[in-house]
């Protein structure tokens, strides 16, 4: 994204200034809103350089750019690509199989994933589209706590597809199993810790004994 004309850079006669605070000052000459900025020790900033006539800001503009650079940072840092997983269903799927691929559903969501089912028809089961609707929508409403319907029920040739996305975004999902893994981590070094006081115990009594 280009950066703003900043300063001397504003080559128009006039602008819309609005103050540090985001206080509006009204429209004045450009020369009078630089003189402006030199005695506040701040920087005129255009900020809309599409408005008539452009609009103009009072800021420290060095530390709106180490601001914005941060929090793209942190954006970055936190941010997490959603995978779309796919699944699939047959039509005439028993209750057994049913809630072994309804868990890989919900581990996927639960992961922060979204996830595409997929019916697959065979024969004549092409003719009973309801079928594969009612199956998906039991689907949605087994897993509404982890997720919602992102992309309805459709036929899509031979087969019939739903998107389910998660209720949580990934990054939160991540963050709560790198808890997990680091409260794992500490019981185990507390188990550790606790074995080894009673050896040393062990260890003293014998001592005292021997």
């Amino acid at each position: 994204m280009n950066e703003p004309r900043v300063n001397d850079r504003i080559r128009v006669p006039e602008v819309r200034l609005v103050g540090p605070e985001g206080e509006q000052v009204g429209v004045v000459r450009v020369e009078d809103a630089l003189r402006l900025a030199e005695e506040a020790g701040l920087d005129l900033v255009e900020v809309a350089p599409g408005a008539r006539p452009p609009v103009a800001k009072l800021m420290d503009y060095g530390k709106f750019k180490y601001e914005a650079a941060q929090k793209a940072r942190d954006a970055r840092r936190n941010q997490a690509n959603t995978v779309l997983k796919e699944i699939r269903f047959r039509l005439k799927i028993d209750d057994h199989d049913y809630e072994t691929k309804k868990g890989h559903v919900e581990r996927f969501l639960n992961g922060g994933d979204k996830v595409k089912v997929m019916i697959m028809f065979r024969g004549r089961e092409q003719s009973r589209p309801e079928m594969g609707i009612r199956l998906l929508q039991r689907l949605a409403e087994d897993v509404s706590e982890l997720a919602t319907v992102e992309s309805a029920p459709r036929q899509d040739g031979r087969n019939m597809v739903m998107v389910l996305a998660p209720t949580r975004k990934k990054s939160d999902a991540k963050n709560e199993q790198r808890k997990r893994r680091e409260a794992e981590r500490a019981a185990k070094r507390d188990r550790k810790a606790e074995r080894s006081a009673k050896e040393s115990k062990v260890k003293a009594d014998e001592a005292e004994l021997a």
